[in-house]
C-alpha cells in the first residue's frame, strides 16, 4: 500500500509534536523529509535521524517496507 507524505508526517508528528516537518514525494514510495526539533541540540546527525525513523515504526524496514526510500534533512532550530 503506497504511503502519502501526509502519513509520514503524521507518524514524525507523534514522536515529535513541536517540530517543524516538510515531506516531499508523490509517487507513494520515494519521499524526502525536514525535520527541525528542539531535541536534536547536543545530538549528532546519526542519532537525530535514528530518532526519526524509529518515530515511522517499522514503515521502512526490509523488502516490506512501505517507504521505499526517504532522504532525511535533520537539525536543530537555529
Amino acid at each position: 500500500m503506497a504511503m502519502l507524505a501526509s502519513d509520514i508526517e503524521a507518524l514524525i508528528r507523534e514522536s515529535f509534536p513541536n517540530a517543524k516537518i516538510t515531506v516531499m514525494g508523490d509517487d507513494g514510495v520515494h519521499f524526502s523529509a525536514e525535520v527541525i526539533d528542539e531535541s536534536f541540540r547536543g545530538k549528532n546527525r546519526v542519532q537525530q535521524q535514528r530518532a526519526v525513523m524509529a518515530a515511522l515504526k517499522g514503515k521502512m524496514d526490509g523488502s516490506n517496507g512501505e517507504i521505499h526510500a526517504l532522504g532525511l534533512t535533520t537539525k536543530a532550530p537555529e
